[in-house]
């Protein structure tokens, strides 16, 4: 037997702790250390440097998550967007009410699921995809504002016969706000990592495409936007904030009005310019849908309206705004009129060449990101926009393309032969 004296005792003990001390501060084997997305200016940047997003939409993450057998599919999209030199997947972090929903109640939250929230976040930051999280929805779907003015019913209280009073009952912001605290404060159950000190989250959106037609001044939702874009930065003062709108122009952009897509577009209660002015929205976001907006234009006349839609935008994040505009949805439906692969692929070359222009004159163009990518098995998920990219190679190939020229843009680093070694390295391995 060794007998230790008092102070190799000492020395032991310390060193233990000092381990478990360090220990508990890393995160798992494997996962890369991310820093978080700034903006300076009408720019996101990275450790400094200029950050460009191609990006998508997979918003069925979570709800895959769940189910350990459904797992597969969420490590399936994340490792082939970062193949594709993707960096950015916005998704839900929200279901509410519903089958395996996260909020069962208000403020009442169902482990299992919060958890598969937590692996999402984990299988993103190993494949060094950040995501941009949306904590609520206009629509109907995985509860939507209708199930917080529900709730306030149930509860008593009362909330009229218009959902729009989620943007406007006291006890129902009040739910919402519950809503925002758990997830910016909620704890990675695998990396022990607060959401809030978690660079993986590129950023926080307040609702998904929120309107709020009842009252078209837009000052009920103007004033719901600061008051819940303040909430976050209240808890949370390292990421971004943005709200979620679709980009239309309301009676107090009078001057925009002609760049709607019709005159329905005026009363939604929201307003590009005015609402993104608000100090605590970190950066503009818009959708890009002409097919569904104007569907009796034809294909040509569909490209001149999304031209001029994503052009304007693009210079008002740069004069009005001084801040990024990131296009966080565009798509094509393949039940539009006369779809075929190559008009979907004509609609993502216009856009990216849009994205790519501004950024390559540093302009306010921050990037843009498909709706939506989906893997086999995910039909109940999928929808007339929804693709698996290696499927469809020609698609495929101007994507990969996009994130190859974006990167170069900031990656002065590597040399053009390099990059296009690893340009090529993406769309070959990419498909299987």
């Amino acid at each position: 037997m060794v007998n230790l004296g008092s102070r190799q005792i000492l020395a032991i003990v310390g060193f233990v702790g000092f381990v478990c001390i360090y220990l508990s501060t890393q995160l798992p084997l494997g996962l890369p250390n991310l820093s978080f997305v700034q903006r300076n200016g009408s720019h996101f940047v990275v450790d400094g440097k200029p950050f460009y997003i191609n990006g998508w939409n997979s918003y069925w993450l979570m709800a895959q998550a769940v189910d350990f057998s459904t797992r597969s599919k969420v490590k399936t999209i994340l490792r082939r967007g970062a193949s594709m030199g993707m960096t950015v997947c916005r998704t839900w972090a929200f279901n509410d009410a519903g089958y395996q929903a996260l909020q069962v109640a208000p403020g009442k939250y169902d482990e299992d699921v919060f958890q598969a929230l937590d692996y999402v976040l984990v299988e993103a930051r190993r494949n060094r995809v950040r995501l941009l999280l949306s904590l609520a929805n206009n629509l109907d779907a995985f509860g939507g504002k209708g199930q917080y003015v529900r709730w306030a019913h149930d509860a008593g209280v009362d909330v009229g016969t218009s959902n729009d009073t989620f943007f406007s009952n006291p006890h129902v912001m009040k739910y919402y706000k519950a809503h925002i605290k758990a997830i910016l404060t909620r704890v990675n159950s695998i990396t022990g990592v607060a959401y809030r000190d978690d660079p993986t989250i590129f950023a926080w959106e307040l609702m998904n495409e929120p309107r709020c037609p009842s009252d078209p001044s837009g000052d009920t939702l103007q004033h719901w936007i600061k008051q819940m874009s303040s909430y976050v930065k209240a808890l949370d003062s390292k990421h971004l904030v943005t709200i979620g709108l679709e980009g239309f122009y309301g009676t107090w952009s009078s001057d925009r009005l002609n760049v709607n897509p019709g005159h329905w577009a005026d009363s939604l209660g929201s307003d590009f310019l005015r609402n993104h002015q608000i100090s605590s929205v970190d950066f503009a976001s818009v959708h890009v849908y002409p097919d569904n907006w104007t569907p009796d234009l034809n294909f040509e006349d569909m490209l001149k309206e999304l031209l001029d839609w994503v052009s304007v935008h693009i210079q008002d994040g740069a004069q009005r705004l001084d801040k990024p505009v990131l296009f966080t949805e565009f798509g094509l439906s393949a039940s539009s009129k006369g779809f075929e692969e190559k008009s979907r692929n004509l609609l993502f070359k216009t856009m990216y060449e849009e994205i790519y222009g501004s950024a390559k004159s540093v302009g306010a163009a921050a990037g843009s990101m498909v709706w939506q990518l989906v893997v086999d098995g995910l039909e109940e998920f999928s929808d007339t926009y929804a693709f698996i990219p290696w499927k469809e190679r020609s698609t495929y190939k101007l994507m990969v393309i996009q994130s190859c020229r974006l990167k170069a843009l900031f990656d002065t680093t590597a040399t053009r032969k390099s990059r296009s070694i690893q340009c090529g390295k993406m769309m070959v391995d990419g498909i299987p």
